[in-house]
């Protein structure tokens, strides 16, 4: 379910669809606990905040991690032979993505709020390509994908696959630098388009 959520609502007697949510879905009266201290509005309030601060990088790990569970799993001899090819293919750029390099609790790592640590790999792979690695990448990559259950595979596939890894990267990386920006800097950005 996706709704439009306004944290702190220019009109604080209006209901905003999260909150309306909660009440049609879930049944749940918007003063309740009734003289209670937290209502299903501050609930919604919270949820919303909650969710924009960790969607994206949760999100985009996550869906790297899918990304990565599509291809041949290492250890098996499909996937010994398709990160052979992975690394003849992307040169010295593969080891940025290679088990062999990056195998081990990488992606456990995740769990322990590494957030960046596989898309700053996966940006650094992308990076260090020439336009003929990622086009012969793209090839290798495409014939791992299984059709019947993705629905493409080829080339085609395998460039879809370079395409969603660099933007669930982005995405991480650009969400990440937000743990540093303080109250003052978002004030001051709304500030300057406001009066721009």
């Amino acid at each position: 379910m996706i709704v439009n959520r306004r944290v702190g609502s220019e009109q604080p007697d209006e209901h905003d669809e999260l909150e309306q949510h909660l009440v049609e879905k879930l049944n749940v009266p918007l003063d309740w606990p009734e003289d209670g201290g937290l209502t299903a509005s501050h609930v919604a309030r919270i949820a919303a905040a909650a969710t924009c601060d960790t969607a994206y990088s949760h999100a985009a790990n996550g869906h790297l991690i899918d990304l990565f569970a599509a291809l041949p799993l290492p250890g098996t001899t499909e996937g010994k032979d398709f990160w052979e090819r992975i690394r003849d293919a992307g040169g010295s750029a593969a080891w940025n993505i290679h088990p062999a390099n990056m195998g081990g609790p990488f992606f456990d790592r995740i769990h322990d709020g590494n957030e960046g640590g596989i898309a700053s790999r996966v940006l650094s792979f992308l990076e260090e390509l020439t336009p003929a690695q990622r086009t012969d990448l793209a090839e290798v990559i495409g014939s791992a994908l299984g059709n019947g259950t993705i629905g493409v595979s080829g080339r085609y596939g395998g460039e879809l696959w370079l395409r969603d890894a660099e933007m669930s990267a982005w995405r991480v990386a650009l969400a990440g630098r937000r743990e540093f920006e303080t109250a003052q800097e978002r004030n001051q950005f709304f500030e300057a388009w406001r009066d721009a």
